[in-house]
């Protein structure tokens, strides 16, 4: 196939799960999306393997979650650096209280399938070499199996990982600590049956052992203080010298299906935008891999980034400043709290004290809501303009009757434009923007102006004499095509 003078209104490079999921909600809006990744053959391990209960609710929003394996275990509970008290997440403001267990390669599989018939252009063994921009349009070059060739987009956004190539090409700097503890991973068969699952604190360093069924285990022995080496492909012999060390025994683990290494490095991007280039997931933000919660967070990235970069191809590139206000909150929550496990779990009577204390407040209800919803973002609120209290939350789910018949909130943010939900017998108006008159017990407010992400613009105050028009404005883009 000949690549030559490809154009795109976006290029997105890195067919992760997050650059595929952004793909799918670029050309749910229209868009035209070449999707860029350097492997030739999707990945066939693990990796993070936790979906939570926003990003359910996320994928629900987008018809994914029939999708998901039916028989996939779900976790109802969580732990917090390896505290005896788990975190529960009943309590949360999700419809899908729960993490649901689910191998990287699995959900990459489901994103591509869904990307892909959306009519998104991926394309796979195609590396990025160079970049520029100027005030029109990004151009690329890129390696082929079929021979080196040029891509333009209006738009480029980089969902390479944490040593993004696009990050280092657009200058943009990654500010932050970078760890002197080194981790190795192992997705092993084991001989022995392990003392307990989950995370486990001992007087040398930590192990997260979790099943993944077909017999293979999760095993995540970390020796504090001892950074050994950062790259280079680790072996079996170094895990089982690390399970020794860490917990004196090495559980006879063979037959690895994949072995890795990872430092405790916290970082955020200067910028999430250099121009006409943007980033999202782990080329945006990395930290310590406590509870899955990157991989969630790069979802995020991707369903608020998704609908305003469509606004900006229609003209409305004021949007584009509202992605970075929004997420880098989000990201720097998460550093704070993985950097807070990553402390707790180090060896030492001082910690050890620090750790029954916490692990005592964890019996209150209200302190174990707060922590299970920080590494959920279960309660992840955006600082939008407007007063109701309701605004910048995010709406899970809510059953409603539609001219008598049944139908959820999360089905009728499907086609991706949000929408405005009347809940009352008044009339709302928002042009260019889908309304929606149903009926639901206990109506969370008369009116709510519904972003794509999911997230509320602006709802009816108790007298409803306030339209949404100023939050129409604000948010939304007219429907003409580019």
């Amino acid at each position: 196939m000949n690549f030559a003078k490809s154009h795109s209104d976006v290029l997105v490079i890195g067919a992760g799960p997050i650059g595929l999921l952004l793909a799918a909600e670029l050309r749910l809006g229209g868009a035209s999306v070449t999707l860029l990744e350097r492997l030739a053959e999707p990945s066939t391990f693990s990796k993070a393997f936790g979906i939570g209960g926003r990003t359910l609710d996320l994928f629900d929003q987008r018809g994914l979650l029939d999708h998901l394996p039916s028989d996939a275990h779900r976790w109802g509970a969580g732990h917090f650096s390896g505290l005896p008290t788990w975190l529960t997440y009943d309590r949360l403001p999700t419809a899908h209280p729960y993490v649901l267990r689910i191998a990287q390669h699995e959900t990459e599989h489901l994103l591509a399938r869904h990307a892909t018939r959306l009519g998104a252009d991926l394309r796979r063994g195609h590396t990025v070499t160079a970049l520029a921009q100027d005030a029109d349009r990004v151009q690329v070059t890129v390696d082929s199996p079929q021979g080196t060739y040029t891509a333009t987009a209006d738009y480029l956004v980089g969902c390479d990982g944490g040593r993004s190539t696009v990050r280092k090409l657009a200058g943009i700097g990654f500010p932050g600590s970078t760890g002197e503890t080194a981790s190795l991973l192992g997705d092993v068969v084991l001989t022995e049956e392990p003392p307990r699952t989950g995370m486990t604190r001992t007087d040398t360093g930590m192990i997260f052992i979790g099943p993944l069924g077909d017999g293979l285990h999760r095993v995540v022995p970390t020796l504090f203080d001892q950074p050994g080496p950062e790259h280079g492909e680790p072996t079996l012999e170094e895990l089982r010298a690390a399970l020794r060390a860490v917990i004196g025994t090495d559980l006879g683990a063979h037959s690895p299906r994949w072995l890795s290494r990872f430092r405790d490095n916290s970082r955020i991007a200067e910028t999430y935008r250099a121009g006409r280039v943007l980033l999202a997931g782990d080329a945006a933000h990395v930290h310590a891999p406590f509870g899955g919660q990157g991989l969630n967070l790069g979802f995020g990235d991707a369903m608020n980034l998704g609908w305003k970069l469509l606004a900006a191809l229609r003209g409305r590139t004021d949007l584009l400043e509202t992605y970075e206000r929004e997420r880098r909150p989000a990201a720097e929550r998460v550093l704070t709290n993985t950097r807070a496990q990553f402390a707790l779990a180090r060896p030492g009577e001082q910690v050890t004290a620090l750790r029954e204390l916490l692990d005592g407040l964890l019996d209150i209800p209200e302190v174990n809501d707060r922590l299970a919803a920080i590494t959920t973002s279960t309660t992840l609120s955006y600082d939008l303009p407007g007063a109701h209290p309701l605004t910048g939350t995010f709406l899970a789910d809510l059953p409603l009757a539609l001219d008598g018949e049944p139908v959820r909130l999360a089905e009728l943010l499907r086609p991706g434009k949000g929408l405005l939900l009347n809940l009352s017998e008044q009339e709302y108006r928002a042009e260019g923007v889908p309304v929606v008159s149903a009926k639901t017990g206990n109506p969370p407010a008369a009116a709510l102006l519904i972003r794509p992400d999911g997230h509320i613009a602006w709802a009816a105050g108790p007298e409803g004499a306030d339209g949404p028009a100023e939050a129409v404005e604000l948010w939304f883009s007219r429907p003409d095509p580019w």
